[in-house]
C-alpha cells in the first residue's frame, strides 16, 4: 500500500485498503448501528443552518453539533439519548495498523453524503478537526461507496490545495503537520457505486478525543 509524498507531512493515502468483502462488512456494521443510533441532521452553531450530510457515530463518544451548543463530543445520541454503538473490530484493527498512536479512538463519525444533500449533493467545506483535546492524535478516515474528491491545504484557510480522488475502500490518515491542515470533500461522484444502500458515500472518521 502506497503513501503519497506530495502532500503535507503526516498525510497518508492507502488505496483500496479494504477488500470488497470487508467494505460490505463495514456497510453491514453501519446498518446495524443506525438501528439504535439513527442518522440525524446536524446544524451549524449560531445560525442553525443544516449541514448537507447526515451523521451518526460509533464509539464511547460521538461528534455532534447544533445551534444551541455548537461543536462537541457527547456520550449519547442527541435524539434517542442512547449510548453510541461500539466501534467495529475491523476499524479497531485498522487504527492499530495505520495510526501509530498508543490509545484507541473514542469516536468514529459516520457521515452519509446523499445525492439529495444539496444542488450537487452533499459535500464538506474546508475545515480543521479541532474539537479534540488529543490534538496530536491522528485522524483516520475510511471511504465507502461513491468516489469523492478530497482536498487538503495548509494550516491557514485559503491558499492552494491538493486533491486526491478517494475510491471505496480507501483509507486516509492525517497525522503530524497534516493533522492541522484545512481539508474538504469538494465533490462526490454520485452514482458510480452501488455499495451504499440508497446511494451516495459513507465516510467513517476515527478520532482520539481525550489525552
Amino acid at each position: 500500500m502506497a503513501k503519497s509524498t506530495d502532500f503535507p507531512e503526516g498525510f497518508a493515502h492507502y488505496p483500496l485498503y479494504f477488500s470488497p468483502e470487508e467494505q460490505t462488512a463495514l456497510i453491514d456494521a453501519v446498518k446495524a448501528a443506525t438501528q439504535t443510533a439513527p442518522f440525524f441532521q446536524p446544524r451549524m452553531p449560531r445560525t442553525g443552518a443544516p449541514l448537507s450530510v447526515v451523521m451518526s457515530n460509533f464509539g464511547t463518544l460521538g461528534w455532534v453539533t447544533d445551534k444551541e451548543a455548537g461543536y462537541r463530543y457527547e456520550p449519547t445520541h442527541p435524539i434517542t439519548g442512547a449510548p453510541w454503538p461500539p466501534l467495529p473490530d475491523l476499524l479497531t484493527k485498522l487504527w492499530r495498523e495505520v495510526a501509530d498512536w498508543p490509545d484507541l479512538p473514542e469516536a468514529c463519525l459516520i457521515n452519509w453524503y446523499r445525492a439529495e444533500g444539496g444542488k450537487d449533493g452533499a459535500k464538506m467545506g474546508m475545515h480543521v478537526d479541532s474539537d479534540e483535546l488529543a490534538v496530536n492524535a491522528p485522524v483516520v478516515s475510511i471511504s465507502l461507496g461513491d468516489p469523492a474528491m478530497f482536498r487538503i491545504g495548509g494550516p491557514k484557510r485559503g491558499g492552494p490545495t491538493q486533491g486526491v480522488k478517494l475510491m471505496s475502500g480507501d483509507v486516509v490518515v492525517l497525522a503530524g503537520a497534516a493533522r492541522r491542515c484545512h481539508h474538504a470533500v469538494s465533490k462526490v461522484y454520485y452514482g458510480e457505486s452501488a455499495l451504499v444502500p440508497k446511494g451516495g458515500r459513507l465516510n467513517l472518521t476515527m478520532r482520539r478525543v481525550n489525552v
